[in-house]
């Protein structure tokens, strides 16, 4: 059949995509390979300077006048043994208070923080409550809140017994609201106000506006300063101690006293390092890693 006039065949299509794959020039591959180099010889220089830095300090610490009864006092490998097992079972109830507290603090420092954020003169009164709540907690020592929770509070009889732990606890999530509803909070501001005029156009209420558009933005602005706190209050965790709870520390402090020696402090500081540890490496990949979407320009 003829073809029509003023229409051009079609041309035949061929498979070339083999022949068409872009591959990378001799220079890049240059570039490439210097950029190999140049890292490689990073590292090592890295890893030879940390080796005689920690070679420094040893040698200066092993020969100071005093090492042998620090080392005997502080680093004894038999009662380092000794107290492990003690030390890591008081370290399981130090993990069931940090979980219990994660918990109770993300609950309550969310509602912290969404009172704060009300518009409104209405609601003036809920947000001066929230603020004077973040004040005090956050100007107070934690160590004066434990003390004033698990004495003062069992002391009113308004409640029945309850374990030292429990309010633990309750100290423990008191305070690190406060510092957590004021990081969510400084998320929740940091969302562009056209997202909360928008979400409203679409006919959501106050409360939906926050749930579905303002939260969820602010808590992504925010992640690498929430997981920080988390680490701190990894740590503090041990402060419960000081209630008579037998966690890490307090088991410890009953093997110091039974061998006169400071040996299961350092186990105990090496269990909440090990504790910490995933988490510090974890926080400052997920930083890293929104700093390079930041500058790629990605959304944060």
């Amino acid at each position: 059949m003829a073809q029509r006039r003023g229409r051009c065949p079609r041309p035949e299509v061929t498979n070339t995509t083999a022949e068409t794959a872009w591959q990378p020039s001799e220079l890049e591959l240059s570039r490439r390979a210097l950029r190999r180099r140049a890292t490689t010889r990073s590292v090592l220089i890295a890893f030879l300077s940390s080796i005689v830095l920690i070679a420094v300090v040893v040698i200066v610490v092993v020969n100071t006048p005093g090492w042998a009864v620090v080392q005997q006092t502080f680093f004894n490998p038999e009662i380092a043994l000794q107290s492990v097992g003690p030390v890591f079972q008081g370290l399981l109830t130090n993990l069931l208070v940090l979980v219990i507290a994660a918990i109770g603090v993300a609950i309550l420092g969310t509602l912290l923080a969404t009172l704060r954020s009300l518009r409104g003169p209405v609601f003036f009164p809920l947000r001066a409550l929230a603020a004077a709540y973040t004040d005090f907690f956050r100007g107070i020592p934690l160590l004066i809140v434990l003390y004033l929770i698990g004495y003062g509070i069992p002391a009113l009889m308004i409640f029945p017994r309850m374990p030292p732990a429990f309010w633990g606890t309750i100290a423990i999530i008191v305070t690190y609201s406060a510092y957590v509803a004021e990081v969510l909070r400084a998320g929740m501001e940091a969302v562009h106000p056209s997202q909360r005029v928008a979400a409203r156009s679409l006919g959501l209420s106050h409360a939906q506006t926050l749930r579905i558009v303002v939260i969820p933005q602010g808590v992504r602005k925010v992640v690498p300063a929430l997981m920080n706190d988390f680490v701190s209050m990894q740590k503090d965790v041990g402060l419960i101690s000081v209630l008579g709870v037998i966690d890490a520390v307090r088991a410890a402090q009953l093997q110091v006293a039974d061998t006169y020696n400071y040996t299961p402090y350092v186990v105990a500081g090496l269990f909440f390092i090990i504790l910490s540890w995933p988490m510090i490496r974890f926080t400052d990949a997920v930083t890293a890693r929104l700093n390079r979407r930041e500058q790629a320009g990605g959304v944060v």
